[in-house]
């Protein structure tokens, strides 16, 4: 009896001890990647690692050798030839616009809001409208490789419920503003509807977060945006707003409150509160300043809708120098035209150089950090996702790097994530534990019946231009 015991002590239970507990409730998945980057802070390129995921959450990261050791999961996914990274976070867009995709081009922004997008929108725009365009968009995205972003379009009940069936997470903020708007006469329907809407969807789907949307200051009086601060506060709410955009912009700020648009919206308490600030293009130092002084704004940089609408170029360098939050967002389809996050992370890199003539401005480090850890954080989701880490939300890519010969050579990951790939490469998409994309197929969105119904919408709308533009004609 006591040499099984002493049999037991020395072998049996150090051998009992060693065996992981996962063992015992095993993890749902396991996700390889030849290379790994979590997009920690100060953490350097893992070769050959994987991430454990159980349930909706992140359990482990690690180098392959560790985690084969350690965990047995229910499904693994294989990482040869592949970037393993998370999931991108597309900080503003206005996604049911992918049905305005191309409906006009070339003009300044005023003249392609007030003649073109919100006639348009007052004729189009219905749920049923909301929910074709908002399928759309999320399946550009799953495609792509976001795992995330924050709308801001009309009849946002009809946008949460897409995005709760298609499986991405969100930030879905609803409009409101003082002219009639599709569904509304003005002010006070459009702002009671966004409170409703917020009181309803609050803790109500663990990947929908419900915001405030005032569409911008010079759409929306001052004391209309005292009020939608003032429910903001009540309801520990995050509020999302285009601000500082335009010259146009700065120019009716300037002209009516004597004041520039970031500093009309501090003096009205808006940077007391949690905002998605988007665009930030027209900034004095002060400006700046003040925005990083407010530790609960964070500015979401638009490159190519600023850009292609003659915006100007946001000091970005200058945002990220002085410590704030800076994101990247495609704005919506019909002003950039696609929604391809890929293409923000490689402009943004490129264009601080060229405007600033500094090869250094902006490194591909930091372009990939705005489209994930800081993008994150700027759409106030940086407690969620945004990073391979412990604990956050299980919110991952992966990106092949080995079977096209465009990808050869490899020398510096990070270089080829912004010069060189596009969102062609993505070829798995996970949100929250869950495969939303495999081997390059869209796993929740039925493309054949969603391109039936874009055709028939667009039929609409193409029709409509037809004899706006005859209409026109001299």
């Amino acid at each position: 009896m006591n040499k099984i015991c002493t049999l037991y002590v020395m072998v049996l239970l150090p051998a009992l001890l060693a065996i992981p507990s996962v063992y015992a409730a095993s993890p749902d998945l396991i996700v390889y990647g030849d290379y790994v980057l979590t997009m920690e802070p100060g953490a350097e390129l893992l070769r050959d690692g994987a991430v454990v995921i159980d349930d909706d959450r992140i359990i482990a990261v690690g180098p392959r050798q560790q985690i084969d050791r350690d965990y047995v999961a229910t499904r693994a996914i294989s990482g040869a030839g592949r970037v393993l990274m998370p999931g991108l976070v597309n900080g503003h867009t206005h996604t049911a616009m992918t049905l305005f995709r191309g409906m006009v081009d070339d003009l300044d922004l005023m003249t392609w809001l007030n003649q073109y997008v919100f006639p348009m929108e007052g004729r189009f725009v219905t749920p049923e409208f909301v929910r074709v365009g908002t399928q759309l968009a999320c399946w550009e995205m799953i495609r792509g490789g976001t795992t995330s972003f924050v709308d801001m379009y009309f009849y946002p009940d009809d946008i949460a419920a897409v995005v709760a069936d298609c499986g991405l997470r969100a930030v879905v903020a609803a409009p409101h503003i003082d002219y009639p708007s599709p569904g509304f006469t003005g002010w006070d329907d459009s702002f009671a509807a966004a409170q409703s809407f917020v009181q309803r969807w609050q803790g109500k789907h663990p990947r929908i977060t419900p915001a405030f949307a005032p569409h911008a200051p010079y759409t929306v009086s001052p004391e209309h945006l005292r009020q939608t601060v003032e429910a903001a506060a009540q309801l520990d709410a995050v509020i999302s707003m285009h601000l500082a955009e335009a010259p146009s912009e700065s120019a009716f700020i300037s002209q009516n409150y004597k004041t520039s648009p970031v500093q009309h919206a501090a003096g009205l308490g808006l940077y007391r509160q949690r905002l998605i600030a988007a665009h930030m293009v027209q900034l004095s130092d002060e400006d700046i300043a003040t925005t990083a002084a407010a530790t609960t704004v964070g500015a979401i940089h638009n490159p190519t809708s600023n850009m292609k609408l003659g915006a100007g170029i946001s000091p970005v360098p200058a945002m990220l120098a002085a410590g704030i939050n800076v994101g990247l967002g495609t704005d919506g389809a019909a002003s950039n035209n696609d929604l391809d996050m890929w293409e923000e992370i490689r402009m943004a890199a490129l264009l601080h150089k060229v405007s600033s003539g500094d090869p250094t401005a902006l490194p591909a480090p930091q372009a990939l950090a705005m489209a994930t850890r800081l993008g994150a954080a700027a759409a106030q989701l940086g407690g969620v996702t945004g990073q391979l880490k412990v604990g956050l939300q299980a919110d991952l890519i992966q990106l092949n790097v080995a079977d096209k010969t465009r990808h050869l050579p490899l020398y510096d990951i990070e270089s080829h994530l912004v010069y060189v790939l596009d969102s062609t490469d993505v070829v798995t998409t996970v949100v929250a534990g869950k495969v939303l994309m495999e081997e390059r197929k869209v796993l929740t969105i039925d493309e054949s019946a969603l391109r039936s119904k874009v055709q028939a919408r667009s039929d609409e709308i193409r029709a409509a231009l037809a004899a706006q533009q005859k209409s026109a004609a001299p």
